[in-house]
């Protein structure tokens, strides 16, 4: 029987083309985990995890150190006991969804690899087309219209527009870049929980009328009620992004009915098998997902596409992490045809891997 003999761990950064920001803070440079796990047989799996400190509350650090000991835990066992590795992980740690993410997504792409299937083709799906939009981060008004004139020349279809500062300045934001792009392309606006319900309010029923197809986390993450209340008074839906973590969440999400959309990004669910449940959930109560990322590079994001091909419950796509990065050390997976179609290869696994080079560059352990 297949046993796990050898876990490889890096702090794995790429450095950003410009700083970005949301509401919550700046980063310049993207600090993620990359984990090895190799097996008695000569196969291993790769996993990644984007620990955006601001939202997920771990850091690079925290995440290494975390990994340190997870990685012990599973030394010994099969590597197709997803359930039984990801277990002994929740048992021994609670929370750390981003660390355990890069378990989860390493584990899964031995699985499929086990099995000689692509990923999405594991999860019981297909390779379905899918066309990423793409982010404009918070600046001025005409800095942020000049963008979006930008990602409309290279054919994007839709954009998804940063706000959460306040009221006046974030309608000013919209206008210019309607002004801009015209009204043909939807706008997907993201708070990252800058508001309070008063602004959320005044923005979104502002801008409800400039095709603006949905607003992710206008207020605090914790803040339920005011969500509830925002998806009754507003006119444009509502998609919860850093108040969905765990299946747990969701379920309290839908019983307070308290969004339209649900926002799953591996990094934040812990990895794939969470996300498989949250999807679940929101397709038993009628709520559609969309696929979002945090700084990962095209390896991460090459299984979270492969998560949204095999699942058609999840309809919006927000997969553009890698146009901010300055550098691309991934061998294989997704790639991106013409600007933003998604394009999975049928390849066992996920199907990415990082440059040899480029890993031994970066400060890493090996627990055997």
């Amino acid at each position: 029987m297949s046993t796990i003999t050898r876990i490889e761990v890096y702090k794995f950064n790429i450095p950003l083309q410009a700083p970005v920001t949301i509401a919550i803070g700046t980063i310049d440079e993207a600090r993620n985990i990359l984990v090895k796990i190799h097996t008695s047989d000569g196969l291993y799996g790769i996993g990644e995890g984007a620990p955006f400190w601001m939202i997920v509350g771990e850091t690079q650090a925290t995440a290494y150190a975390a990994a340190h000991d997870l990685a012990k835990l599973l030394i010994g066992k099969s590597p197709l006991d997803i359930e039984g590795c990801l277990a002994a992980m929740d048992r021994y740690l609670t929370g750390n969804p981003t660390v355990k993410s890069a378990f989860d997504m390493a584990l899964y792409d031995l699985a499929a690899k086990y099995a000689n299937m692509p990923l999405y083709q594991f999860l019981g799906g297909t390779n379905r087309p899918i066309a990423t939009d793409e982010t404009i981060y918070i600046a001025g008004p005409e800095a942020m219209a000049a963008d979006a004139v930008k990602i409309k020349e290279r054919g994007a279809e839709a954009i998804k527009v940063k706000l959460g500062t306040n009221a006046k300045d974030d309608i000013r934001r919209v206008a210019a870049i309607r002004k801009a792009i015209g009204d043909d392309i939807p706008l997907r606006t993201d708070a990252n929980q800058g508001w309070d319900y008063i602004s959320a309010l005044t923005v979104l029923n502002t801008i409800a009328d400039w095709n603006v197809e949905y607003c992710e986390q206008p207020v605090k993450h914790w803040d339920h009620a005011h969500l509830a209340r925002l998806r009754q008074n507003s006119r444009v839906p509502i998609c919860a992004d850093e108040s969905l973590f765990s299946p747990q969440d969701a379920i309290k999400l839908v019983t307070q009915q308290a969004v339209d959309y649900f926002n799953i990004k591996l990094s934040k669910s812990g990895g794939l098998r969470n996300a498989v449940k949250i999807n679940a959930i929101a397709e038993a109560a009628g709520i559609k997902c969309m696929i979002g990322c945090m700084s990962e590079s095209r390896l991460g994001i090459s299984a979270n596409a492969h998560f949204a091909s095999a699942l058609q419950n999840v309809v919006f796509h927000d997969l553009d992490s890698p146009f901010e990065h300055a550098l691309n050390p991934v061998l294989g997976g997704i790639y991106y045809q013409n600007h933003y179609q998604v394009i999975i290869p049928d390849l066992p696994g996920h199907g990415a891997d990082v440059e040899e080079e480029f890993l031994q560059r970066m400060e890493s352990f090996v627990v055997e």
